[in-house]
């Protein structure tokens, strides 16, 4: 792999990652996680109701609410009220399908967790960040449940992660910043659960198109990366 340098990295490196847990402590669970100047809060609420077209079905579900503060960006949003934006409503989404991957809804009962990620600065990767985060303040309320003896067990089966990777100067990269995603002629988002499996790619290319070799770099890139941050869930929610 051509390795050069951008921003103080190479093309494999990710930005520096925190995740810190319990900073909500009225929340089931939570976790402020950073990739480099990108900060999302993150919090898991227990509900012991399921939505009604799960009520009587024995399972349950998780779902994610995803939304950015004003002066989370370089210019000021407007706040979300009454409805969410068509963006938040995806990233919302997203999170919500890549979370209930990484959970056994039935072992989970007739309950709902609902994940809430606030984004307090973004500069690039807020949702795969989002992911990452999320699952570790889950994975907290769901531990949560068995020390409560609400559940036996965790029905939690596997760790869920993601990153980014897009195509900038022709050049293959990992964990793009909002500089390099402004200028990225491709840019994907790969969610990945702790077995190397995929949950879903979401790749776009801007002006030009890209080939299957590039894919595959993205993919290898992203693999490396989600491999560490499954390490730094597992370290986080070993403390």
């Amino acid at each position: 792999m051509n390795i050069s340098q951008r921003a103080g990295r190479t093309i494999d490196e990710m930005r520096p990652v925190t995740i810190a847990i319990g900073n909500a402590p009225y929340a089931e669970g939570s976790a402020l996680i950073s990739f480099g100047s990108t900060s999302v809060w993150c919090t898991a609420s227990i509900d012991e109701r399921v939505p009604p077209w799960l009520v009587g079905k024995g399972s349950g579900w998780v779902t994610a609410e995803y939304a950015m503060l004003p002066r989370a960006t370089h210019t000021r949003t407007n706040r979300e009220r009454a409805t969410n934006s068509g963006r938040s409503q995806e990233i919302s989404r997203l999170i919500g399908r890549s979370l209930r991957a990484g959970v056994s809804l039935k072992q989970l009962g007739e309950r709902q967790i609902i994940v809430d990620c606030d984004v307090l600065q973004a500069d690039g990767g807020t949702r795969t960040a989002a992911i990452t985060g999320g699952f570790v303040a889950l994975s907290i309320a769901c531990e949560s449940l068995v020390r409560t003896k609400r559940l036996k067990a965790s029905p939690i089966v596997s760790q869920v992660a993601a990153i980014s990777a897009g195509i900038v100067g022709g050049q293959a990269r990992l964990d793009l910043d909002y500089a390099e995603d402004s200028q990225a002629h491709v840019d994907c988002n790969i969610v990945m659960n702790g077995h190397r499996e995929l949950i879903e790619i979401q790749g776009s290319a801007e002006g030009r198109t890209f080939t299957r070799p590039q894919l595959d770099e993205m993919l290898e890139l992203a693999q490396s990366g989600i491999a560490q941050l499954i390490e730094m869930q597992r370290a986080a929610l070993s403390v």
